[in-house]
């Protein structure tokens, strides 16, 4: 008997992929680590994220949907904690995005010895996935469906981990790559500010949208 249900498997191969292109605070952190012009940057997130990503497929082979329904509360919380960092980043950036020339001092462009940036970059890169929403609605409600019962649940996880692992890594790269090819455009002053005011603004609309949700789901418990 297969680790995973065959057809299970491709449905979920699917989903993931959808899941893995589509705009979320983990993309915008890799265009916003491509843009800092700085290849190894790209990689240290996505070893960050995916580090963090790992972390999640392991507590949820511990019994995490079993703790999420025995404890919903912690989990709101945690929730809502997650759109308040997001609302904050996005704040941050497009309020940094709106001082004048003159004042703006983008850190990343600093002149900091690689090995810091790039520590920097994991560590940020492990925050962003461990507080994501996204993937907090990934293990709670689109990953289920997806597991069999009858089959040993390590076993599945471990597939499960390494497909979901592996199309982000190929999806965040791409994103981090291609705004890498972009960055001295987007590095211009003007381009600059229009691009972290509309990534700022994305990020807030995301934390409202994720707030509400949360502030709903706690007044219905």
């Amino acid at each position: 008997m297969s680790a995973v249900d065959p057809a299970k498997y491709y449905a979920f191969l699917v989903a993931m992929a959808l899941m893995a292109v589509s705009p979320g605070p983990a993309n915008l952190f890799f265009i916003r680590t491509g843009l800092s012009g700085r290849k190894r940057n790209v990689f240290a997130g996505v070893a960050g994220v995916n580090a963090a990503t790992l972390v999640w497929f392991i507590a949820a082979a511990m019994g995490l949907q079993a703790l999420m329904l025995t404890f919903p509360l912690a989990f709101q919380i945690m929730t809502i904690l997650g759109g308040l960092y997001l609302g904050w980043l996005g704040f941050s950036t497009a309020l940094h995005a709106l001082k004048p020339d003159d004042e703006r001092v983008d850190p990343r462009f600093l002149a900091a010895p690689e090995a810091s940036a790039m520590s920097s970059t994991l560590r940020d890169g492990f925050v962003v996935q461990m507080l994501n929403p996204k993937v907090l609605l990934f293990f709670s409600v689109v990953l289920p469906p997806f597991l069999d019962i009858g089959r040993p649940m390590p076993a599945q996880m471990s597939v499960f981990a390494a497909t979901a692992i592996g199309m982000d890594i190929l999806s965040m790269t791409t994103y981090g790559l291609l705004a890498l090819t972009l960055s001295r455009v987007v590095q211009q002053p003007r381009n600059r500010r229009l691009f972290d005011i509309g990534a700022g603004a994305v990020l807030v609309a995301i934390a409202v949208l994720i707030l509400g949700h949360g502030v709903w789901d706690m007044l219905q418990t």
